[in-house]
């Protein structure tokens, strides 16, 4: 099987509801953000951060450590898809659809 197909590409997308009515909590939704954000997710929207992971096992890894971090209060959702599953979204900006370009490059190292 090829290591690099578009059924073993991972993408996690981290959709997320904080509260942020006290300073205390907008500064705990803040760090959430800035840390998944240093571990390489995204974001799409604004409560919702994507990452590209060449594999289920490094998309677990990813999985692991976000929710190593999660805040006490708040919801959070964390899905795992196909980079094949990821191709069929459908992107719109009000009535106009938008091309399903990849606009996220994952840099990789051998």
């Amino acid at each position: 099987m090829d290591r690099l197909n578009e059924y073993r590409i991972m993408w996690v997308l981290i959709f997320f509801d904080l509260p942020t009515e006290t300073t205390e909590e907008k500064k705990i939704a803040a760090k959430f953000r800035k840390e998944i954000m240093q571990d390489g997710f995204t974001m799409f929207q604004f409560s919702i951060y994507l990452r590209h992971c060449p594999s289920r096992e490094n998309a677990d890894v990813h999985i692991n450590r976000t929710k190593s971090k999660l805040p006490s209060k708040g919801h959070i959702g964390i899905l795992s898809i196909t980079d094949k599953q990821f191709g069929m979204m459908e992107i719109f900006y009000g009535k106009k659809i938008q091309v399903n370009q990849t606009p996220y490059q994952q840099l990789e190292l051998f």
